[in-house]
């Protein structure tokens, strides 16, 4: 095992607010526990998550487990075994679960969360798929039982679960119809949409069909929007508010709102799509770790459409205050 440095920077909050609440600290390496590996994170995304948890919004991380590192999914290298049985020096990828974070420039995460990072990406883009990959494919997948054949419609498809979304559907044989805004139908259709909507220039309800799955990123007006829109049978499988179920009810159609848990065995599979050229993961910009609290909020302002925000990990934080881990 290499020799590991005492303490690191990492980006945190130590109370819930407003974007003013993130800061770098020097804080201890982390030490992996039972079933646990060190890793020496070479890149993290940024998601949504990480600006609700920040304002105390995400009901998973409360007060009592302030301060709490930001970041859930990364790129690293294993650094120290630990008991968890993956060689030092391994490149992987993973979501880690609530319990750690990955905009650090280290991070413990389980064995279990991680596989090996796709041959066919690099390190940045290895680290934009975990979080958003494993949301779009559970959603799809495990919650809207999407097979071959059938038609869904993907409500925001240009961001960065959605543009995972619209590459998975397609590959496992849907018929894949997507909203978008205007400077992104394009990039729907390049991403394989069968029917890309403008929806800041078209209702969808004329150009989408009947449909076996709702695919839910956006909620509000546009979730009210699409209950006509699904086959008796069919699935609303939402991200960002709770369907009502009684309007699920009264149409005979599933409703769930559900939040993406680590799982090697799907990311395997995300992956053996990304080395076959199947799917490919788009960053839209790479981020030095300086500049992270910056870029998450204006994730928080103006939201991530075009792919995915990558934070570059192996640059260095100066003059940031060293603080105690307590």
């Amino acid at each position: 095992m290499p020799d590991l440095p005492l303490t690191m920077h990492a980006l945190l909050v130590r109370r819930f607010g407003g974007p003013e609440v993130v800061e770098y600290a020097q804080l201890p390496v982390p030490v992996p526990g039972p079933g646990e590996v060190l890793l020496k994170v070479e890149a993290a995304s940024l998601n949504p998550v990480d600006w609700k948890i920040r304002s105390g919004r995400y009901p998973a991380v409360t007060e009592s487990q302030l301060p709490y590192v930001l970041g859930r999914d990364c790129c690293g290298v294993v650094v120290d075994s630990g008991q968890g049985g993956l060689p030092v020096g391994s490149v992987v990828h993973g979501l880690l679960s609530i319990a750690h974070g990955s905009l650090a420039e280290y991070a413990v995460a389980r064995a279990d969360e991680l596989v090996p990072a796709p041959g066919t990406l690099d390190r940045s883009a290895a680290a934009a798929v975990p979080l958003a990959g494993l949301t779009a494919w559970q959603g799809l997948f495990e919650h809207g039982r999407l097979q071959a054949g059938q038609r869904v419609l993907i409500h925001g498809g240009s961001g960065g679960v959605g543009h995972f979304a619209v590459q998975f559907a397609k590959a496992r044989g849907a018929t894949v119809v997507t909203t978008v805004s205007t400077e992104y139908v394009e990039f729907a259709s390049h991403l394989g949409a069968d029917v890309v909507i403008d929806h800041l220039t078209e209702r969808f309800e004329d150009r989408a069909g009947q449909v076996d799955l709702v695919y839910d990123l956006v909620g509000g007006e546009t979730q009210e929007r699409s209950w006509g829109l699904i086959r008796a049978g069919g699935s609303l499988v939402c991200t960002v508010a709770e369907p009502p179920q009684d309007q699920a009810l009264s149409r005979g159609v599933r409703a769930l709102r559900y939040t993406a848990r680590p799982d090697a065995r799907d990311l395997r599979e995300i992956d053996a799509l990304i080395d076959a050229n199947q799917v490919r993961p788009f960053v839209i910009r790479r981020i030095e770790f300086a500049d992270a609290a910056a870029a998450l909020r204006s994730l928080e302002e103006e939201g991530g459409r075009g792919g995915k925000l990558v934070v570059d990990m192996s640059t260095t934080i100066v003059g940031a205050p060293d603080h105690p881990w307590q």
